[in-house]
């Protein structure tokens, strides 16, 4: 594994720590000015900028509180020297969800840049496998 490649496992478990804890300036960090995140939720044209991205974690917050969990199961990393993406699968969801569905993952597509040394998220995308019902 390279430093780069390291230094983002590093970014992107810090920031699925934060998001168990509902430690919303611990999920901020490491995020670009101008990230666009596709979510499950609405809205689905997607939300821009870190305002935007900022003011949908807390209804998250408040389901997790509910006894969901949010943890990484796998995490893929390519990193150029400026740019790279992370792909992975999350445990994310209540006892009663995996109950009814105990393989669904979510799944997390990242696009990170390098800015000023550092890598940042400028994009983020979560989504859930449709299911037949």
């Amino acid at each position: 594994m390279t430093t780069d490649e390291q230094q983002i496992r590093t970014l992107i478990e810090q920031w699925a720590a934060a998001v168990h804890r509902g430690d919303l300036p611990g999920v901020l960090t490491g995020h670009a000015d101008d990230i666009v995140m596709f979510d499950v939720p609405p809205p689905y044209q997607g939300i821009r900028g870190i305002d935007g991205y900022r003011e949908c974690w807390p209804p998250f917050f408040e389901w997790q509180a509910q006894g969901a969990t949010f943890d990484i199961e796998s995490l893929d990393i390519t990193a150029g020297s400026d740019v790279a993406y992370a792909q992975a699968l999350l445990r994310c969801g209540t006892s009663k969800e995996f109950a009814e569905n105990p393989d669904n993952r979510l799944r997390l597509t990242l696009g990170l840049r390098k800015e000023q040394g550092r890598w940042v998220v400028a994009h983020e995308h979560h989504s859930f496998p449709l299911t037949g019902n």
